[in-house]
């Protein structure tokens, strides 16, 4: 049999993309997880039950299926013992398949995985803190400080030092304004 897996990503929270790219393949299910994150993964789960020797596991990618390199390891270690293929539609590669890529080609398929396991698990912890009420982004100085410190700038009279003691307003922070002052 062949299944198709989705899961919910930080480019593709409805699973569009996804949903596009398995109707390409002669798919005869397809189990979806409900959250993008990587606990409780109960379609995952359920597949891995499932599944028996010659069945085909279908993903648009990496991240769709694993959360780090270690799980992607231990599924498709998995996947081996039970006698199951699993195709990655993207990387254009099946985990029984011999590899025959460069090793330059193969890094740059895990490095693209390793960018897209930052953004996801970045996207589920900005949704965490919203939940909890927390502030996003860079903590908003004082206007009071920020005035000062661009008035002293604009004096010529003080180092970025002496402007960084008396306001707190760092050097990084002082030009980001300044910039912003310019647009």
């Amino acid at each position: 049999m062949i299944y198709g897996y989705k899961r919910p990503l930080y480019n593709d929270e409805d699973c569009i993309e996804q949903t596009k790219k398995l109707n390409d393949f002669q798919v005869s299910y397809v189990l979806k997880e409900k959250h993008g994150s990587p606990k409780k993964r109960e379609a995952l789960e359920e597949l891995l039950m499932t599944m028996q020797k010659g069945d085909v596991i279908v993903v648009e990618k990496f991240i769709v299926l694993a959360d780090t390199l270690h799980h992607l390891m231990d599924l498709l270690k998995i996947v081996k013992k039970d006698g199951v293929s699993i195709r990655f539609i993207d990387e254009e590669l099946s985990s029984d398949q011999v590899l025959e890529e460069s090793l330059s080609t193969i890094l740059s398929y895990f490095i693209r995985f390793h960018s897209e396991i930052i953004k996801q698990s970045t996207k589920l912890g900005l949704e965490t803190a919203k939940s909890q009420g927390k502030s996003l982004g860079r903590p908003k100085k004082s206007d009071e400080n920020i005035k000062k410190a661009i008035e002293m700038y604009h004096s010529n009279h003080y180092t970025l030092l002496d402007i960084k003691n008396e306001t707190g307003i760092s050097k990084s922070t002082l030009y980001r304004y300044l910039e912003n002052m310019e647009v």
